[in-house]
């Protein structure tokens, strides 16, 4: 479907009640949330312990929390007048309240109903698996809460993508292998930091986008204390890195060597380099859906490769590991 491949409505503006959520939900950028998932399902996977009962429960919690993330991130930043008709989450994609796709009540009673089923999945796996799940549970919910919502505002502060590496790393590949074997050792909480990284690189594109927009609010993101030029170089080297960790995660054991399919990607980081090492076109190319986002939908399409590939490495080391 068109919204789940560029988070807008299709062309034709045809918006029935599935396709009004998908956009509203941001659906498109889930599978980052799904690929955290699978990492830890794939690395648990002939494990004493576990529990494929408790596994698909806690991949359903997370990814309900990263949709939670999403709307709660449109609710404050409307509450807190940053995201205007001018602002690009309104220019990429319809804002879901200033588009009028829902009212801002219908936006907090999705937020208070997809909170309450996340929190009744918390209270399930903290029964089944002991204190730790719920550390993990609070711990992501405070850090997707800070990252928009005064006071804290970690976007704001600088803070933003460190927030977004500790979410998508450790807490929710870490969480999700607790939940599923309960108990997890440094060989996982290092698997999952090449997978955090990447998803990183996103926020890191998606801010560098802003910059012209985030600089002049006195909005602070990572990029606009590095600066455009920096930044992307910055970009640059964290998807370097995910390469490096991803081999050094295999050297040491913590992931299966299958894990090095992931080298099938590198074809695509070259192709995407040169645009990262010069500014953004003046216009968007033709039928560009996510204007004026360019070097977040550079690095989201890196993302969906490579974490596709890191997945399917992880599936052919499971599958040697218990034949």
């Amino acid at each position: 479907m068109y919204a789940l491949r560029t988070i807008n409505p299709p062309p034709d503006g045809r918006i029935d009640f599935v396709t009004r959520w998908l956009v509203v939900t941001r659906a498109a950028v889930l599978p980052m949330t799904l690929f955290a998932g699978l990492v830890a399902a794939l690395l648990a996977v002939g494990e004493p312990g576990l529990d494929w009962r408790w596994l698909n429960l806690a991949i359903v919690g997370i990814v309900l929390a990263h949709i939670a993330n999403n709307l709660m991130n449109d609710l404050y930043d409307t509450s807190t007048g940053l995201d205007e008709a001018s602002y690009p989450r309104a220019l990429y994609a319809p804002h879901p309240v200033l588009s009028g796709l829902v009212s801002k009540r219908t936006l907090v009673a999705a937020i208070l109903a997809v909170n309450l089923a996340d929190l009744a999945i918390l209270v399930v796996l903290t029964w089944a698996r002991g204190w730790p799940v719920l550390a993990f549970g609070l711990a992501g919910f405070v850090l997707s809460v800070a990252y928009t919502a005064p006071p804290l505002r970690l976007k704001k502060r600088g803070l933003g993508e460190p927030d977004v590496l500790i979410v998508w790393g450790p807490l929710m590949v870490c969480g999700t292998y607790y939940s599923a074997v309960g108990s997890v050792g440094w060989d996982i909480v290092l698997a999952s930091i090449p997978y955090g990284l990447l998803c990183t690189t996103v926020l890191m594109g998606k801010h560098i986008d802003k910059i012209p927009y985030d600089e002049p609010r006195g909005i602070r993101t990572l990029p606009v204390i590095l600066g455009a030029a920096r930044a992307r170089t910055a970009t640059l080297v964290m998807l370097v890195g995910f390469y490096v960790l991803v081999g050094a995660a295999v050297a040491v054991g913590a992931m299966p060597w299958p894990a090095l399919l992931v080298v099938l990607a590198l074809p695509r980081l070259v192709k995407l380099w040169p645009y990262f090492r010069r500014p953004p076109p003046e216009e968007p190319p033709p039928n560009f859906p996510v204007w004026p986002l360019w070097y977040a939908a550079l690095a989201w399409v890196h993302v969906r490769l490579a974490g596709a590939l890191l997945v399917l490495g992880l599936a052919i080391g499971a599958v040697l590991r218990v034949v």
